[in-house]
């Protein structure tokens, strides 16, 4: 149940990452063709940095998991 829930979260924080990147366009505070604002350029960071961040702990869970699975897998044909 807490692998869930955190996989779960690190899915959320993903997402949200994403649309921290995209909400100056998507929202409009961002003019077109203008140089970036102040909060464009710290949307991007941030939003990016998150969504790497939640990305790169999802993946190293995934591999956790698979090397569990194995591990299993191997001692299950002993």
């Amino acid at each position: 149940m807490k692998a869930k829930l955190g996989v779960a979260a690190l899915i959320v924080l993903f997402l949200a990452g994403l649309w921290l990147v995209a909400a100056p366009f998507a929202v409009g505070y961002q003019p077109r063709g203008a140089e970036y604002l102040d909060a464009t350029v710290n949307d991007l960071w941030l939003g990016g940095g998150i969504a790497a961040l939640s990305f790169v702990a999802l993946v190293v869970y995934a591999a956790d998991a698979l090397r569990d699975l194995a591990r299993r897998g191997k001692h299950a044909d002993s």
